[in-house]
């Protein structure tokens, strides 16, 4: 039997992928790539505490373990924030 209606979409944010130079994150049907040159509060942090992420309001990224707040805006429009917290 074929699904006429696919089902709802659940996934809202995931790490589809970790380097050693930074990690995918797909957010909302967007992927995004952080480096650790630009994000570098994720280099010593366990795949387990990446991958541990959460969106809040449709436009905020939590990571709990390592107590990192983000708004999607800082990965969509990088230039408007050009301060990196080291």
């Amino acid at each position: 039997m074929k699904l006429k209606k696919p089902g709802k979409n659940i996934l809202e944010v995931e790490v589809t992928n970790i380097s050693i130079h930074g990690f995918w994150l797909y957010v909302n049907g967007k992927e995004y790539f952080l480096s650790y040159d630009l994000y570098p509060w994720f280099k010593n942090a366990r795949i387990g505490e990446i991958s541990d992420v959460h969106l809040l309001h449709q436009s905020h990224l939590y990571w709990q373990k390592l107590d990192i707040d983000m708004d999607i805006d800082c990965l969509e429009y990088p230039e408007k924030y050009p301060l990196i917290s080291r």
